[in-house]
């Protein structure tokens, strides 16, 4: 169910761009985004940083876009986002010593360091690679093609990463509950 609150502002982009196109679906990102974040805080829920940081982006992309009327801005913030958490999840071992994946899934799977470390560096190359992936459709492409890529493309993208993932985690997995036995 997160994952279909958190595709909420793409999902009412690509249906209001195939309406009334990409000023019109720029407003309605802005204005879903602002509305996802004011449903939380009404349901007293926490709101992660990274979606603040996601209303900061569309805000600033999205308010360039509509007031200078140039769609290559909201073209941008996809790129802006995915190179954003690759920065950040590559940076943090380094920095604070901290490994963002193992924080966010160590209470579900126990891992080695070293395969914690492979799945942090993993994700930080995804991000990257989807960074020059929105901007290649994005600026060699219409539209229309970028925007489907933005639903289908990136959502099928991700699935197929995280499939990818749970192959290979689950060789782990099972090595570490031999272990254990």
């Amino acid at each position: 169910m997160k994952f279909l609150f958190d595709l909420f502002p793409v999902i009412l982009f690509f249906v209001a761009f195939k309406l009334g196109g990409i000023y019109v679906a720029t407003g309605v990102a802005m204005g879903a985004t602002i509305a996802q974040i004011g449903w939380l805080k009404v349901r007293r829920r926490k709101v992660d940083t990274m979606m603040w940081v996601s209303l900061g982006i569309i805000m600033v992309f999205g308010g360039a876009t509509l007031l200078l009327h140039d769609e290559s801005f909201i073209k941008w913030k996809p790129t802006i986002l995915y190179w954003l958490f690759a920065v950040v999840l590559a940076a943090s071992p380094l920095v604070s010593g901290k490994n963002l994946i193992r924080s966010m899934m160590n209470a579900q799977m126990q891992l080695p360091d070293a395969i914690w470390a492979k799945l942090n560096w993993a994700w930080a190359g995804f991000f990257f690679v989807m960074g020059f992936a929105n901007l290649y459709i994005a600026f060699n492409y219409p539209t229309d093609i970028w925007v489907n890529f933005k639903l289908f493309g990136g959502t099928g993208l991700m699935v197929a990463f995280v499939i990818a993932q749970a192959l290979y985690l689950a060789r782990h997995i099972q090595d570490q509950d031999k272990t254990q036995s």
